[in-house]
C-alpha cells in the first residue's frame, strides 16, 4: 500500500498492521498501551477504520489499546473478488483477536459493524467488558431505504455501485448534515477509487438479508436471538437522529432490547454521527469506557 496522501495521513496517523486471513490480508490499526484495557472498533459499509480516527486518538491518549480492522475489501485491506458474507466477517474478526491474544475488550460498532460485532460478542460474551452502539442494527428488519434497495437490484445495483461509486460517494454527503472538509471526504473515498476496489461495497449491500431465503438470514437470526446474553454488559447507545438508513426505529429497537443502556441522542447528526457530533460524542464515549 503506497503512503497515504499527506492531508489524509495527518488525520489518520496510524502505523499499518496486517493480518493474513483465508481470503486476503486484513489491515488494522493497533495503537495505545492497553493500560486501561482494550477497545475493538468495527466500521460498516462503505466506511473503514478512518471513521474512528478521532475516537482512537482520544482513547489511546487515555491508555486504551485500540484495535480497528478494515473488513476485507474495505479500507486498506486486500480487495478480494470473493463474496464474503456476515459469517465470514465475524470469523475474520475472531481470528484477528485470537492472533493478537485479546482476551477481554470493549466493543464500539457502527453500521454493519453492529451485526459483525454482535456476532463476535454473543459468541464470546465472557470476553466483553462494555459496548458502544452507534447507528447500526444486529436484528432483522424490513426497514430499508429506497436508495439502498436500488443498490440491491440484481445486476443493476452492483454495476452502479462499482462503475459509478454510487454508494461510497453519495455517503459523503447523504450520511452527514455538516459538509465534510475536503481532506475528510477524500479520506472516506480513498479506498474506493476503481471498479474492482468497490466489490465489497456492493457485496455488503447484497448481503442485507430481507427474507428467510437469503443466505445470511439465519446468521442474523442467530445473532438477534443471542443478544440477551449481553444484557448485563454496560452499554452506551449513541445515535444520530437524522440517519437516512438506520432511523429512529432501530434506535428504539436497541433500547427495547437493552433498557438499562445509557443513551445519547444527537437530533442533528446523520449516519456518520462522529463527523456531525464528534466534538460532543468522542469525550462522552471515552468517559463511558473509562468509568
Amino acid at each position: 500500500m503506497p503512503p497515504l496522501p499527506p492531508a489524509i495521513a495527518e488525520l489518520y496517523p496510524f502505523a499499518p498492521n496486517y493480518f493474513e486471513t483465508d481470503a486476503g490480508k486484513m489491515h488494522y490499526v493497533d495503537t495505545g498501551t492497553g493500560a486501561r484495557g482494550n477497545v475493538v472498533l468495527l466500521h460498516g459499509n462503505p466506511s473503514w477504520s478512518f471513521l474512528w480516527r478521532d475516537l482512537i486518538k482520544e482513547l489511546a491518549a487515555k491508555g486504551f489499546r485500540c484495535i480497528a480492522p478494515d473488513h476485507l475489501g474495505m479500507g486498506l485491506s486486500d480487495k478480494p473478488e470473493k463474496f464474503l458474507r456476515l459469517s465470514d466477517r465475524i470469523r475474520h474478526v475472531e481470528a484477528l483477536l485470537s492472533q493478537l491474544g485479546i482476551e477481554k475488550f470493549s466493543l464500539c460498532v457502527h453500521d454493519w459493524g453492529g451485526a459483525i460485532g454482535s456476532g463476535v460478542a454473543t459468541r464470546a460474551s465472557g470476553k466483553i467488558e462494555k459496548l458502544v452502539i452507534t447507528n447500526t442494527a444486529a436484528f432483522r428488519s424490513l426497514n430499508i431505504p429506497k436508495r439502498i434497495a436500488l443498490c440491491k437490484i440484481p445486476g443493476f445495483g452492483p454495476f452502479i455501485v462499482k462503475a459509478f461509486n454510487a454508494f461510497a460517494w453519495p455517503a459523503t454527503f447523504m450520511s452527514v448534515r455538516q459538509k465534510l472538509p475536503a481532506a475528510v471526504k477524500a479520506g472516506f473515498l480513498l479506498p474506493y477509487h476503481s471498479f474492482r476496489s468497490r466489490t465489497a461495497v456492493a457485496n455488503f449491500v447484497r448481503d442485507i438479508p430481507l427474507s428467510a431465503k437469503h443466505p445470511t438470514y439465519a446468521t442474523l437470526s442467530e445473532i438477534e436471538n443471542a443478544l440477551p446474553s449481553l444484557s448485563e454488559k454496560p452499554m452506551l447507545i449513541a445515535w444520530g437522529g437524522l440517519d437516512f438508513c438506520f432511523d429512529d426505529t432501530f434506535f428504539e429497537g436497541w433500547k427495547q432490547r437493552f433498557p438499562h443502556a445509557k443513551t445519547i441522542y444527537c437530533p442533528d447528526a446523520g449516519h456518520y454521527l462522529l463527523e456531525d457530533a464528534g466534538t460532543h460524542l468522542v469525550p462522552e464515549i471515552a468517559k463511558f469506557l473509562s468509568e
